[in-house]
């Protein structure tokens, strides 16, 4: 599966969705629910979750993290059989959320990313997933933060792209990073000119070379993810003996 991409099929999932050892699973939800629904969602929060959520400034804000923590919840609940109320999470170093392995007997790992009024969460059994999606921001100064953040190569591939194309091609390459690193578990603490990924509009989501300490970029497999206009997403998992599956949420 390593460097072969397709197009994303989003589809409503069956009624006993089960994710097996092999599969890789990715959800997309809508973040601008009704206001019961948003209610719903925020029943199944805990008390931080609440107390976090009331942080934010912007009532947006509050309800795109409130639905995001709810799906988490509800597919976690529904992947394992318990209660999406009763899951507790715990969290690494660097803050990537995981559960215990007394509730997590079948080893679920996930991820979860949002961005301007989407969310996407991945799940897989016994392998590290990580997600992004991002909003394109035509006039986010892409040329100056490639050059700053990116590796050489990338930055060189972004330059030889027509200029028509560069924007796109920068979130290609942002949401394919952004993955990975979420995937390793070390977030923005890993230097994002220490691994090379594909960019063109030509070429499948991969990971092309890692120079972090103990990775090796053939143990990664990774696909693009079509979530309509004004956004590009990326998945990617170790190993590369999953089949990617996408659900809708409701």
């Amino acid at each position: 599966m390593v460097g072969v991409d397709y197009m994303t099929n989003w589809v409503q999932p069956p009624a006993n969705v089960c994710l097996s050892p092999h599969d890789v699973h990715v959800w997309i939800a809508r973040l601008d629910q009704p206001v019961a629904a948003i209610a719903d969602c925020r029943a199944i929060l805990s008390n931080d979750e609440r107390a976090r959520a009331d942080r934010f400034h912007f009532e947006r804000d509050r309800t795109a993290y409130t639905v995001a923590r709810a799906a988490l919840r509800s597919l976690l609940g529904k992947y394992l059989g318990i209660m999406p109320t009763s899951i507790e999470f715990q969290y690494s170093e660097h803050g990537k959320p995981y559960l215990d392995p007394a509730p997590n007997s079948a080893s679920i790992g996930f991820n979860i990313s949002h961005s301007h009024g989407l969310a996407l969460l991945a799940f897989a059994v016994n392998r590290q997933v990580g997600v992004d999606v991002e909003q394109i921001r035509p006039d986010f100064g892409t040329l100056e933060i490639a050059q700053r953040f990116f590796s050489a190569a990338e930055v060189q591939a972004l330059l030889a792209q027509p200029p028509e194309h560069q924007a796109e091609c920068f979130f290609n390459c942002w949401t394919r990073k952004e993955a990975y690193i979420k995937a390793i578990g070390e977030g923005l603490s890993c230097p994002l000119h220490r691994f090379d990924v594909t960019l063109s509009m030509d070429q499948p989501a991969r990971l092309l070379a890692t120079r972090v300490p103990s990775q090796d970029a053939s143990q990664w497999s990774m696909h693009n993810l079509d979530v309509g206009p004004g956004h590009k997403a990326a998945v990617i998992a170790e190993g590369d003996d999953w089949t990617l599956k996408c659900w809708c949420w409701n």
